[in-house]
């Protein structure tokens, strides 16, 4: 029996997430100097990592072969590196990094709330993440220099780089960074349970996998791990190694899962950014004309665009005996005005709104609708 052959767009995601899984392994490998400096107690920890490279890998891979996905790829690239407009573009992009990720502007005026929840978790989650993946992976670590226990050294790929003080204020900023972090990423998820318990819209078509389950894994990692330091800090280590695998189960289901739900929206996200400027160029660029009322409705790159696309995936909209080539020629009010009158002219054919006409003046006058 013949096997199916593996389609083109799933073995190229599975071999660039296998590559991008190597790398990161290979960067651990060189960068904790040959393991010398990995914590071989974090292991579950690297593997959970290793794994959700790939499925984050393999599945933005599928997403971006997409045809649509694809096309705004491509054309992104291509309108930010268009001739006479780069240095704007850099300029545009600075702007947009600054005002669309690092203070979320487009959910501000979406909702203060919204965005303060929003806000919080993100620059917590990545205050963790920057602070947490290096350790893990053995490539920074801390030593004391010989015959100096009041001092710590920090290595950077197995790099000297600065010595602090144990008790200096530098040390308790980046010592209790996790803390830090926690303390931003608890009130955000309070805020974000906050309003899909009270906005009954929202509520109405949210899925608990991806709305609800992700705020209650961010609220079990910095529960668990507020504990941790509670325990440690002022509990002589009561219970540690019991809140120690609590702590371990929950951040490797979150890494686990993150290739399938709601987080992997974190690595799509800048994308966004290509399509920001594929519209710039659309609003400067040569318009579309209606085919039925001759007015500009669109950018001519968008329609020939969305037409390519639409054949790659096998809908067929050209309009063969008519002026019109395809559907996509005519502007959104002339589709509702088409539509709105091949409506009526098959309402007045149907049989029932004929015998309705051809009853009594009188007895139209009595009917109740």
């Amino acid at each position: 029996m013949r096997h199916p052959s593996i389609p083109r767009d799933v073995l190229l995601a599975t071999l660039i997430g296998l590559g991008c899984s190597l790398f990161l392994a290979a960067t651990i490998i060189i960068g904790s100097r040959n393991l010398a400096h990995f914590d071989a107690e974090l292991v579950a920890y690297t593997f959970a990592t290793l794994f959700a490279t790939f499925g984050i890998a393999y599945r933005y891979t599928i997403w971006l072969r997409k045809p649509p996905t694809w096309m705004y790829f491509k054309r992104g690239w291509q309108t930010f590196f268009h001739r006479g407009r780069r240095k704007q573009n850099v300029g545009v992009w600075i702007k947009r990094v600054i005002g669309g990720f690092a203070f979320n502007d487009f959910i501000w005026r979406r909702g203060k709330s919204r965005w303060a929840a929003h806000f919080l978790i993100m620059w917590g989650c990545l205050t963790a993440a920057a602070i947490t993946f290096p350790l893990v992976f053995g490539w920074i670590h801390f030593a004391t220099p010989p015959n100096d226990f009041t001092h710590y050294t920090i290595y950077v790929f197995g790099f000297p780089t600065q010595t602090i003080a144990v008790d200096g204020l530098f040390a308790k900023i980046i010592f209790h960074g996790l803390v830090w972090s926690s303390l931003l990423v608890l009130p955000g998820v309070m805020l974000a349970m906050r309003r899909r318990m009270r906005d009954l819209g929202g509520a109405a078509v949210q899925r608990f996998g991806e709305d609800v389950l992700p705020l209650i894994m961010l609220f079990a990692i910095t529960v668990t791990g507020l504990l941790l330091w509670v325990s440690y800090s002022w509990m002589h280590g009561y219970a540690y190694e019991f809140l120690a695998i609590i702590h371990a189960a929950t951040v490797i289901f979150t890494l686990l899962y993150m290739p399938f739900g709601k987080f992997f929206h974190i690595f799509q996200r800048p994308a966004q950014l290509g399509v920001s400027f594929y519209r710039d160029v659309g609003q400067h660029s040569e318009r579309a004309m209606c085919r039925r009322c001759d007015q500009p409705f669109a950018s001519r790159m968008h329609i020939e665009d969305l037409i390519k696309v639409e054949k790659q995936l096998g809908y067929n909209y050209e309009m063969p005996g008519t002026d019109v080539e395809h559907y996509q020629w005519i502007c959104p009010k002339c589709r509702r005005t088409i539509f709105a009158l091949a409506q009526g002219a098959a309402f007045e054919e149907s049989e029932p709104w004929m015998q309705f006409m051809r009853k009594e003046p009188a007895r139209r006058g009595n009917t109740t609708y």
